[in-house]
């Protein structure tokens, strides 16, 4: 059997439960660049029936979750310009 990448891999997890980016950068061992590149792949080409879900960054000082690209990891809150920013979450179902 032919040995899965890792974009098979981190949809598997994905299928499992939210991750943020720098979860799937740690568990997979590449950068958390790669890993947006990644998400980005997984969420274009999954089969019908299955849905990537994003759980939008936050600010944590503010509240504010509008963010204008929820795929991406802001440093600043474009509202309070706080740097407390939760990573988004993605998963699968």
């Amino acid at each position: 059997m032919p040995e899965r990448t890792t974009r098979e891999r981190i949809a598997d997890e994905l299928r499992d439960r939210a991750l943020t980016a720098s979860a799937l950068a740690t568990e997979f061992d590449v950068p958390r660049a790669t890993v947006y590149d990644h998400l980005d792949h997984v969420a274009r080409s999954l089969p019908d029936g299955e849905e990537f879900l994003v759980a939008p960054p936050e600010c944590r000082d503010c509240g504010f979750d509008r963010f204008d690209d929820p795929i991406n990891a802001p440093s600043r809150c474009p509202e309070c310009k706080g740097e407390s920013v939760e990573e988004p979450a993605f998963v699968i179902r």
